[in-house]
């Protein structure tokens, strides 16, 4: 894993992200931390020209972004001219719409989000899941997310696998990454600490996962971007996104 491959998923800083000259700051100092690509996410207004600018000007790729399942079914044509403009091919989720969370909707959501993912795919983009730890609810004797895995397409459906949230839901970060060789290009990258029997989410290195065998497992299975999230930060979020990248590059 080189430093060119690690980003900031912009979900972690999105209360510094609303507002045009929020975004060029933020911009600045995601790039001033060491970063060279961020996931967009959260975002407040921007015409995509204006923010490809703003990138530009800071260095900084795109790795992927995030939007939702709705949008990617029905307004596919604008989305890959959004990708086309900021020289992107990955996509994802953030999450799976409400109305799909139960047993049948697991089934309804692999198929659906596989045609989608099709759509995407002509046009050359990529497609990918983003998991929470409610997947991981076992219906019968296979969970959500084994659903999702098994009847989706396999050549189409991507994971885009979060270690906290696979961690919070009593599976293994590691195993499931290689389980899902060549299925996730996208990785998100947080830690969980444990503070008064709570759960918390913590930057990289400073909570209790196993990252030599996740980091070797992803590399051993094609992950292309390590991306750094974390929803709940208890320091600034700009300083958590650089604690966890100088973990990083230590590991």
């Amino acid at each position: 894993m080189d430093k060119s491959k690690i980003g900031a998923q912009l979900y972690t800083v999105r209360d510094f992200t609303q507002k045009p000259e929020d975004i060029v700051q933020t911009m600045e100092k995601i790039s001033e931390a060491g970063y060279e690509a961020v996931q967009l996410s959260a975002l407040g207004p921007m015409e995509t020209g204006k923010l490809k600018e703003v990138l530009d000007e800071n260095q900084l790729r795109v790795a992927a972004t995030h939007r939702g399942f709705g949008s990617l079914r029905d307004e596919t044509e604008a989305i890959v001219e959004e990708h086309r403009i900021l020289d992107c091919d990955h996509v994802a989720i953030g999450s799976m719409p409400g109305e799909y969370r139960n047993e049948e909707g697991f089934h309804r959501f692999a198929r659906e989000g596989s045609e989608v993912a099709e759509k995407l795919a002509r046009a050359g983009l990529t497609f990918s899941y983003h998991n929470h730890s409610f997947e991981f609810e076992k219906f019968g004797e296979k969970t959500g997310f084994e659903i999702l895995v098994e009847e989706s397409d396999p050549d189409l459906f991507n994971l885009e696998l979060d270690t906290f949230w696979v961690q919070h839901g009593g599976a293994d970060p590691a195993a499931w990454i290689k389980r899902l060789k060549g299925r996730i290009p996208l990785l998100h990258l947080k830690d969980m600490t444990i503070e008064d029997g709570e759960q918390l989410m913590a930057e990289v290195g400073e909570g209790n996962l196993n990252w030599d065998a996740i980091l070797e497992s992803a590399a051993e299975c094609g992950t292309e971007w390590y991306l750094v999230e974390q929803d709940v930060c208890q320091r600034d979020p700009f300083e958590s996104l650089s604690i966890s990248l100088e973990n990083l590059k230590e590991m």
